[in-house]
């Protein structure tokens, strides 16, 4: 059997498919008729192997509780050793239905009301989301961007606040949504000192691993030895093959204790077993997934490339911050000098395009977009030529 889903640059339709991309604008404010290249999903067929492996479960008819056999657990220990020689042992494995579900299953499991939860703004909106909603405090260690462009971390003030704050958890987005960054070794081993130094506990939001360009993703708990005593790894096939909607993710947390308190909040919560089709979509993507996987992140790499080279010759004042990884371009709209409701009004009214608004990752974030580059690239050429009639027209 050979793949079938390879032409990235045929446009699929997915409206009328109940499709929260493409058929709830109306519902969430946004005019009927826009373009939408906002949320984290891709625009393109998932890899055929995965089609006939839920095809095949839906054909049997009965759609039970289920759970993953010792085939699950070899197919996902096999993916994380061949691309990041990551050897994880099946006990650490805690499945869930998504990863902003498990971060929020830390945040009640390790802290307490009013406790202080580090993140790094600009940052993905649902980290601010569910530290609030559980009644935690945010700290933030706001990333800085050197003349280039591109964003550090701030250790110094890292852990200071830390001190400071009595910071219990941190989240960290590695590959980090929306900057894209991709962070060296040397990065992560500063702030794995300095956390493991202070006894604050690491949720490693790894879910864009797959989408590291030019080297290796770099999982954290596989630096030292000990900060697999502190970090609960966050990982699933979602964005990686384009299977959001069957809710499967996978998280790793090697100590003991923790990885009982985790399992025990779940429990909590009242959830159990995870989507049928999600478990079965998972294993299929990562025993037989390499081939389509290999042809998107080619794709969308080009389209990343595409994406700089039509802005710098078409719009200079709005640049793009290349990517390390991930499938979102993070786009600095500054030197149009607008209000944030200004640049919303540009981008959804004149541009007709529904991106996300920078300003809801964090105040760094106010005056860029975030650009989900995963389509088709007709799709993308139309994004991007109606940001040009738009600004030239301001």
């Amino acid at each position: 059997m050979a793949e079938r889903n390879l032409d990235f640059d045929k446009v699929a339709d997915r409206k009328n498919t109940s499709c929260l991309k493409y058929d709830f604008a109306v519902k969430r404010g946004m005019p009927a008729d826009i373009l939408p290249l906002w949320v984290a999903d891709m625009d393109f067929k998932t890899s055929s192997y995965i089609q006939d492996a839920v095809a095949a479960q839906a054909e049997h008819g009965i759609y039970g509780y289920t759970e993953s056999g010792d085939s699950y657990f070899e197919a996902v220990q096999s993916w994380f050793f061949t691309h990041y020689d990551w050897k994880v042992e099946e006990k650490w494995l805690v499945k869930t239905p998504g990863v902003v579900f498990a971060l929020a299953m830390a945040v009640q499991a390790f802290t307490q009301e009013n406790d202080a939860v580090m993140i790094q703004q600009p940052v993905y909106y649902p980290f601010s989301g569910v530290i609030k909603d559980n009644g935690r405090r945010i700290i933030d260690n706001t990333l800085v961007q050197d003349e280039a462009g591109s964003y550090h971390m701030d250790l110094a003030d890292f852990e200071k606040k830390i001190v400071k704050e009595k910071v219990k958890l941190f989240f960290l987005c590695n590959p980090h949504n929306p900057v894209g960054r991709a962070w060296n070794r040397e990065e992560l081993e500063k702030i794995g000192d300095i956390c493991y130094r202070h006894h604050v506990l690491i949720v490693s939001d790894e879910i864009h691993a797959d989408f590291v360009y030019n080297r290796k993703h770099q999982v954290l708990a596989n630096l030292k030895k000990e900060y697999e005593e502190i970090t609960i790894t966050c990982t699933a096939p979602s964005k990686t093959f384009n299977i959001a909607g069957l809710q499967v993710s996978n998280i790793f947390i090697p100590d003991n204790q923790l990885r009982h308190r985790f399992k025990r909040q779940i429990a909590a919560s009242g959830y159990s077993q995870l989507n049928a089709a999600g478990l079965v979509a998972c294993e299929a993507a990562y025993r037989y997934g390499e081939e389509w996987y290999s042809g998107v992140k080619a794709y969308i790499r080009e389209n990343i490339s595409f994406t700089k080279k039509f802005l710098e010759e078409r719009i200079p004042k709005v640049k793009m911050l290349e990517p390390e990884g991930t499938y979102l371009v993070w786009v600095d709209f500054r030197a149009l000098g607008l209000s944030n409701r200004e640049l919303e009004d540009l981008i959804i009214h004149k541009a007709g395009l529904w991106l996300d608004s920078g300003a809801i990752f964090g105040a760094a974030g106010e005056g860029f977009q975030r650009i989900n580059v995963a389509c088709p690239r007709v799709t993308l050429q139309t994004a991007l030529e109606k940001i040009e009639t738009a600004v030239n027209n301001l």
